[in-house]
């Protein structure tokens, strides 16, 4: 697969733990101050802030009928019950989300969140319809010994288990080079397309030719401005999850508009 078929440009900026609902409006204000027509027509443009912030972002966004999409960052893998401090599935959509992510590389840093898990959370954001985001990547460690692809390949294997062409074929999934975040190593738009490209071909060895050509697949590791036309030329690359460059809204804006020159309106 040489070629990049007609997939529509996503996107999502990670707002991680940081912006009270405050913070959450007047930065989503900004975006929609910025952002025009044509830039919505080009890409997908989604913002993932913390819990506490969806429902002032969600108000603001259908009160003022902005054009930005909306989701969250994690999901409970349960229903509903006595679980203190998960958030449902339910819940979320009822805010209405449309995305939601999946097995970023911070929860199964941190949290310790396996593949099982992941795939349980993957089945409960497509039951109530909105859309995962599911997250891959290496450490440096794997990087440097040679597995990436095989354990890259493992962790989508584990998050779609169980799912349906159709339902493979509407999701996102997003490269994290774990790696190249924070650590001076660099990640090339080359890299990111050898992993892209070997998650494209999975999705195709295991779901079919069409539910590969369907899925979108985002590149996340240090976005910016500056480096997304070189990543968005790679053929199996539809675009960026990003993380702190979601916090300052022109160099956000910059990464929609990656097509034409820095902060200029297509």
């Amino acid at each position: 697969m040489t070629a990049k078929p007609a997939r529509k440009p996503l996107v999502a900026g990670n707002w991680k733990m940081h912006n009270n609902h405050f913070e959450a409006i007047a930065l989503t204000q900004k975006l929609a101050f910025t952002l025009v027509d044509r830039d919505f027509v080009a890409t997908d443009i989604a913002v993932l802030p913390p819990f506490t912030d969806l429902r002032s972002v969600q108000t603001l966004i259908e009160g003022d009928r902005l054009r930005l999409l909306w989701g969250a960052q994690d999901v409970s893998e349960h229903e509903d019950g006595a679980y203190t401090g998960d958030i449902s599935a339910r819940m979320l959509a009822k805010l209405g989300c449309q995305f939601v992510l999946a097995g970023h590389s911070e929860r199964r840093q941190y949290h310790h969140e396996d593949d099982a898990l992941i795939n349980a959370k993957v089945k409960r954001i497509l039951d109530r319809a909105m859309t995962p985001i599911l997250c891959v990547g290496e450490s440096l460690e794997v990087r440097r010994a040679g597995g990436y692809l095989e354990l890259v390949q493992a962790q989508l294997d584990g998050g779609l288990d169980g799912l349906t062409a159709a339902q493979v074929a509407g999701m996102v999934v997003a490269y994290e080079p774990v790696w190249a975040i924070g650590t001076g190593e660099v990640a090339t738009p080359e890299d990111a397309q050898e992993v892209c490209q070997a998650v494209r071909k999975r999705i195709s060895a295991v779901h079919g030719d069409a539910t590969a050509t369907g899925t979108r697949i985002l590149y996340g590791g240090s976005v910016k401005a500056d480096n997304m036309p070189a990543i968005m030329a790679e053929p199996d690359i539809d675009g960026a999850l990003v993380g702190g460059a979601s916090l300052d809204p022109g160099e956000f804006v910059g990464i929609c508009r990656y097509r034409n020159p820095r902060g200029a309106s297509p």
